[in-house]
């Protein structure tokens, strides 16, 4: 997630970005319910083998140390915003595994982290018994994070986009601890270039003519969202300075 609209900032050698801890055992009890839930329910009725393994494999993903803001936390959250928009999207169980495919692949020093996580997408969801018209569309929808710009109708992709920026919307301690987390994965990355960077995608995401195309989205995430760049565009510049 370089020079893309995505929350984060260029990294260091190539580019992309993750939430807080790993989540408790609890979240992840319940991450495996969902996982199962919504893994049957997009093999429409067509058998497969156990859930179970898959929901393993994707949570070690998630749990991996260089994350701090793409977690299982992250994770549940945009799932929950799935949630929220669900009466949006065309077929909410894609849109839902392509939640948890978005990030799984996640190295905040590469640039072809959604790339990756498609093509994980793809090898992993025939193997657990789903279509391959519901496998492609998980897989177009991962892609699409890498700009966060469905196109309009794109009903799928507009609940996904949305889900995944509605970080930019939250409280003034929830949007702090976010920034934090993102600055902690580039750790790597010089203060100077960092903030140059960081700047450069807010900038990119307050150009656009809107943040949230969903209707839920639009009425209850943007302007909250809008006031948080502005915030933290300040932020940035006062320290580069100070």
């Amino acid at each position: 997630m370089t020079d893309h609209h995505s929350p984060h900032p260029p990294h260091g050698s190539d580019s992309s970005g993750s939430s807080g801890s790993s989540g408790s055992s609890g979240t992840e009890a319940g991450l495996r319910d969902r996982w199962h839930d919504t893994l049957v329910a997009a093999r429409a009725g067509a058998a497969g083998p156990d859930p179970l393994p898959y929901a393993e494999n994707l949570l070690a993903r998630w749990a991996e140390p260089q994350r701090r803001y793409h977690t299982t936390a992250h994770l549940s959250t945009v799932l929950d915003r799935v949630d929220t928009l669900a009466g949006h999207a065309d077929d909410v169980h894609a849109v839902r595994l392509a939640a948890w495919f978005h990030d799984a692949v996640y190295r905040p020093d590469r640039s072809e982290n959604e790339e990756r996580s498609a093509a994980l997408a793809e090898r992993a969801l025939p193997e657990a018994g789903v279509p391959d018209a519901v496998t492609e569309e998980v897989a177009r929808l991962v892609r699409l994070t890498v700009t966060h710009d469905p196109a309009d109708g794109d009903r799928n992709g507009e609940v996904l986009c949305d889900a995944d920026l509605a970080i930019l919307a939250g409280g003034p301690q929830e949007y702090g601890a976010y920034a934090a987390q993102v600055r902690e994965e580039y750790g790597f990355v010089p203060d100077e270039a960092f903030r140059a960077g960081r700047a450069a995608v807010l900038r990119q995401l307050r150009d656009l003519p809107r943040l949230f195309r969903t209707p839920y989205g639009a009425a209850e995430w943007e302007a909250r969202a809008r006031h948080n760049l502005a915030t933290e565009l300040e932020l940035l510049a006062s320290s580069g300075t100070g």
